[in-house]
């Protein structure tokens, strides 16, 4: 099934560099393939992953393990960020 994976700020350099310009990647998952598992691939720091959104949906840590995708589903992905 095909997704839509987006990195933002400092994460968009976790991207391959054809996808940076834009900070979004189409990838195809497995049918039920969780947060986690199309995340880990790109080696993200966890300290790194701050907000994920699926769809415009927060997903709390506690369910990233678990919370499968559907075809067509934006998974998006912030750093921490400071600001003053």
């Amino acid at each position: 099934m095909k997704i839509t994976f987006k990195l933002y700020a400092s994460l968009t350099d976790y991207l391959p560099p054809q996808a940076r310009g834009d900070n979004r990647i189409e990838l195809d998952v497995a049918s039920g393939a969780t947060i986690a598992q199309v995340s880990e691939p790109f080696g993200l720091p966890n300290k790194l992953v701050h907000l994920v959104l699926v769809n415009g949906v927060y997903v709390p840590p506690a369910e990233r393990a678990t919370r499968t995708l559907s075809e067509g589903d934006v998974l998006a992905i912030w750093p921490p960020i400071a600001g003053g």
